[in-house]
């Protein structure tokens, strides 16, 4: 088996990370991460608080770093160059971040990817595209000769697809198709539609209803669609785009959105829910950058800026409502 089956769990989590991060993630580097993450649960735990760090801009400077040899008396299946960067190992092992790591190799076509509440991960795919995976996600892969595809149950996920024109990267959710040939876009699974979101260049969606009727997606443009029409469409917000996905970096970008709404992103990160407890709170509007896990320093800000009621007494809920007039 490859992989650092005899390291100890900190420094085999830099190893999982960094050759995850290295491109090239294959089904059988897949199926060994499985089989060390059930070794031992609280390494679930240990591999997201590592990619956290290894993804802070601090610590993708260390890339340019002279790479530290491995000593010599790691195991021979981990002494391949590359695999950890100078001084961060020790940090890499010691970061707090919130969330837990799931992906599984899973039932039959292709390779099946679970995320649990507060994870995000960022996953290299064979073909050279990269996809990073939101919090509470369930979606499978297939990478073939004539054909990439994604079939996202539910969540959401960003794509950076590798050019390749003999195979369209086609990501499906439900009846709802997003097809691009060399791009980057979301794709998000909602109550009442499939919301595609583009980064770079053009996506073409359509439902398997009504496959006549296509849109086409530039950079900066978004829509909603359900099996049936296009519910909601922008033509051309790209900062509203980014704003959207602001998640990839671990942050909640709120501009004017409404309390309910914000409540509703900081509970897709959080076992510990915001309750917007009545409905004239609800309706207020909020600007601000907060992160993804941190859902007391939003209610904080809440109380601050719009003088409301905020109860952080019970540890499984926040409750937001206006003072009781006497």
């Amino acid at each position: 088996m490859s992989g650092p089956s005899r390291l100890a769990d900190d420094e085999a989590a830099a190893f999982w990370v960094a050759r995850m991060d290295g491109g090239g993630w294959s089904d059988a580097d897949e199926a060994d991460l499985q089989r060390w993450l059930a070794q031992d649960t609280r390494r679930a735990g240990l591999l997201l608080r590592t990619q956290a760090l290894w993804q802070m801009p601090g610590v993708q400077a260390e890339q340019a770093a002279p790479v530290e040899e491995c000593p010599d008396d790691a195991p021979q299946d981990v002494r391949a160059p590359n695999w950890r960067r100078r001084g961060v190992l020790g940090g890499l092992a010691a970061a707090a971040v919130a969330g837990v790591v799931g992906a599984s190799l899973l039932r039959g076509r292709g390779v099946a990817y679970v995320t649990k509440v507060g994870e995000i991960r960022r996953v290299p795919l064979v073909d050279g595209s990269v996809m990073t995976i939101n919090s509470g996600t369930e979606l499978q892969v297939h990478i073939a000769k004539h054909a990439r595809e994604v079939e996202l149950a539910q969540g959401e996920a960003w794509f950076d697809v590798a050019k390749d024109a003999a195979r369209p990267f086609v990501v499906a959710s439900g009846k709802i198709r997003a097809k691009a040939i060399g791009t980057a876009f979301s794709v998000r699974k909602r109550d009442n539609g499939v919301e595609v979101l583009v980064t770079e260049g053009v996506v073409e969606t359509w439902s398997d209803d009504d496959a006549a009727q296509r849109i086409r997606l530039a950079a900066g443009q978004c829509a909603l669609i359900n099996d049936r029409a296009i519910v909601h469409y922008e033509p051309g917000k790209a900062s509203s785009v980014d704003r959207a996905l602001a998640w990839r970096s671990g942050m909640i970008d709120l501009d004017g959105t409404t309390l309910a709404d914000a409540a509703d992103e900081f509970n897709r990160y959080n076992e510990r829910q915001i309750v917007i407890a009545d409905p004239d709170a609800a309706g207020e509007r909020f600007d601000g950058l907060f992160r993804i896990n941190d859902p007391e320093g939003f209610a904080e800000a809440v109380r601050s800026a719009l003088d409301l009621v905020v109860n952080m007494e019970d540890p499984r809920f926040i409750r937001i409502q206006r003072a009781t007039k006497p």
